[in-house]
């Protein structure tokens, strides 16, 4: 049963920096595709970015690129997200997720099956 733990988020100020941690458990990790998303209050839930993991090959949502990373460290089961430049916008819940399959095209929409708890990520003015 695939098992997602995060960490690292807190609270920065506007223009500051964080990194998100996500490692996995019960599954292939080098065999699957991992991403984050985020979702603030009232507003639906948005992919920020995903890796394939075998590849190495990323996506991001247009509103991260440039100030996020998304990256890997296979030999930890871990991905990461360092998020730079933050905004007041970038505040939400963070989840890591993942599937032990081939990411999607960037076109299409990732919908993994497996869930961390989040973590959460406030950036103030």
């Amino acid at each position: 049963q695939m098992r997602l733990v995060e960490s690292g988020g807190g609270s920065v100020q506007a223009g500051g920096a964080l990194r998100l941690s996500c490692t996995g458990s019960g599954y292939t990790f080098s065999d699957s595709c991992m991403g984050w998303f985020r979702q603030a209050p009232g507003k639906e839930r948005e992919e920020v970015a995903r890796i394939s993991t075998p590849l190495g090959h990323s996506f991001y949502a247009d509103s991260v690129k440039g100030r996020f990373t998304i990256s890997q460290d296979k030999a930890k089961n871990t991905v990461y997200l360092q998020m730079n430049t933050l905004t007041p916008e970038d505040t939400g819940m963070y989840y890591c997720a993942g599937e032990v399959q081939a990411c999607p095209a960037a076109r299409f929409t990732f919908r993994p099956n497996a869930w961390g708890q989040g973590t959460q990520v406030t950036v103030s003015e």
